[in-house]
């Protein structure tokens, strides 16, 4: 499993865990997210349970087991957080931060000893020592409780499966051509998000926001003008559109 660090700052940093070449071939490939400092590690959409050996082997030559203090799942599809059950086992003392409304589905994935800490609809923040976490609305995005996950210090936005793309094995982890990598969202984003007024909310907050980094769960991150480049491209796109005839 391919290991970038996004962000490394005085008080914290970011690391992505993706393009793994070992999982099965029928598993869509998914991006995870670490953020670890001083005391404390919040791993975001953890993944699936086929990934859940590879996903530890990987972390823990980062940070020890004992420091994975929390958790968080933009939703409850089994792509991001089925690995829940195991991670249950391995952290006992951690809790998870999800959408109040998927706690009676996440917990089918196992979740005896981890501490649900239900989101609300409108968000909030949470403080890991000298950092601030915002957990910004994205509902309809394409769950009907989503969240993505600002970090205003290191100016990242974990974005879930907004700006996700089915890419193929060995593409590059950031994206390097945004004209050529539209295409490899379009259909994504119209068969997926079902609601053209959710998308425009989501849009409007996330505007809102100074982002050097867009981080979604599968496909390449964008970075600088590419951000906004996906945003002016998200608004115009009507979506609710992808069932074929």
């Amino acid at each position: 499993m391919k290991v970038v660090k996004l962000h490394e700052g005085r008080s914290h940093e970011w690391l992505v865990f993706g393009r793994d070449e070992e999982r099965p071939s029928k598993i869509i490939d998914t991006n995870q997210y670490m953020i670890k400092t001083t005391n404390h590690t919040i791993m975001l959409d953890p993944g699936g349970i086929e990934l859940f050996s590879a996903m530890l082997a990987a972390v823990v030559h980062h940070v020890p087991v004992n420091q994975i203090t929390h958790l968080f799942a933009s939703h409850q599809d089994p792509d991001i957080i089925s690995s829940l059950g195991l991670w249950d086992k391995t952290l006992p003392h951690a809790e998870l931060y999800a959408p109040w409304l998927w706690e009676g589905f996440l917990r089918h994935f196992g979740c005896n000893s981890i501490r649900y800490n239900p989101l609300p609809d409108e968000g909030k923040s949470i403080r890991l020592d000298d950092i601030e976490l915002q957990f910004i609305p994205a509902h309809y995005m394409h769950s009907s409780g989503n969240f993505s996950v600002y970090d205003p210090q290191a100016k990242i936005l974990m974005s879930g499966d907004i700006g996700a793309a089915l890419l193929p094995d060995g593409a590059p982890l950031f994206v390097e051509d945004f004209d050529a990598h539209v295409e490899k969202m379009r259909l994504f984003h119209q068969r997926w998000m079902p609601s053209n007024r959710a998308k425009k909310d989501w849009v409007r907050r996330v505007r809102q926001l100074d982002i050097e980094y867009m981080a979604p769960q599968h496909g390449a991150i964008f970075k600088g003008r590419d951000v906004q480049r996906f945003l002016d491209w998200l608004d115009e796109l009507e979506v609710g559109t992808g069932i074929h005839q």
